[in-house]
């Protein structure tokens, strides 16, 4: 009886496939992971230079004004009293701190939704449509974006005086409604987010300008809106100059003023300063960044695709 035996297959099993060999006589295989160390390396130093002063921040607002100076900074005291600082802080000089928070929320947050609203306006206007200037004006912008706010805050000053607006709610929010950067990456993001095709559609069902912007541009400008947003109001938020030489009346002070002068009073030891008051600074400045992570907690997830994706048929 005679067994036939099939004949040996030539195909080679993937896995045990040797590289392919390159021109030049090397072997072309998966890349080393030796190439991402560096790469790794570099990104926890970013991360320990973003990271480690939120926690000395955090680690500091635990301990008394001693503490701070006899102990390790990046280590808790023997008898940490955050809660006992948190209480102080709301508490001392009848509680003007909720009052300087509070103004700090209002400056802030008109300022924010104000300058995101006026440069998505206007970067959809420069984007989707063309006048007469329209290069000269947004030229014009881009040279705003290299002019410092600092170099500004005197001549706005002056301005403020003329009409009456300095030392009211007013002389913080009108500056931070004008947002150059914010103007130019909206026009940008408008260029590609906001397809002509979603735009003539709209035009032809007898949508006008207004109610296409609101009820359409807005919506698939959501990431770029919520960028601008989150950058004036943090910088509305941290701005200390333009308060500093606009307000004169403590009950108007943002955060930042309000602990300088706080600062102030525990280095001169002025009246009405406490022994823990340099604590109390140190507590309050801890406070003053939960609202910035909280809303960049609630906002980030707008950055994490557009919203024109399938708006149009290919």
């Amino acid at each position: 009886m005679t067994t036939t035996t099939p004949p040996a297959s030539n195909v080679v099993p993937t896995s045990d496939k040797a590289p392919e060999a390159t021109g030049n006589g090397k072997r072309r295989g998966r890349p080393s992971r030796r190439r991402s160390t560096p790469l790794t390396i570099a990104m926890l130093a970013v991360l320990a230079y973003f990271l480690l002063p939120l926690v000395w921040l955090l680690i500091a607002s635990t301990k008394s004004t001693q503490g701070l100076i006899n102990s390790f900074g990046l280590w808790f005291d023997d008898a940490p009293q955050l809660l006992t600082n948190i209480r102080d802080t709301f508490t001392q000089d009848d509680g003007v701190f909720l009052h300087w928070l509070l103004n700090t929320l209002l400056y802030a947050g008109v300022s924010a939704v104000g300058a995101a609203l006026l440069a998505a306006a206007a970067g959809y206007g420069f984007a989707k449509f063309r006048f007469r200037g329209n290069g000269a004006a947004f030229n014009l912008v881009l040279g705003a974006v290299m002019v410092p706010a600092t170099a500004l805050a005197i001549p706005t000053y002056l301005l403020f005086a003329k009409v009456g607006l300095v030392n009211t709610p007013w002389a913080i929010i009108l500056p931070s409604l004008v947002s150059p950067f914010g103007l130019y990456l909206m026009r940008v993001y408008a260029q590609d987010a906001v397809p002509d095709s979603i735009l003539e559609a709209a035009r032809m069902d007898g949508a006008g300008e207004f109610r296409i912007f609101f009820l359409i541009v807005l919506r698939l400008l959501a990431p770029g809106l919520v960028t601008v947003l989150l950058f004036t109001l943090v910088a509305t938020w941290n701005n200390y100059f333009l308060p500093l030489i606009m307000l004169n009346d403590s009950s108007l002070y943002p955060i930042t003023l309000g602990l300088s002068s706080w600062a102030a009073q525990a280095q001169n030891g002025g009246a009405g300063a406490s022994s823990d008051m340099l604590a109390l600074v140190v507590t309050g400045s801890m406070i003053s960044v939960i609202p910035l992570v909280v809303a960049f907690l609630m906002l980030q997830r707008y950055w994490q695709s557009g919203l024109a994706t399938g708006g149009v048929k290919q």
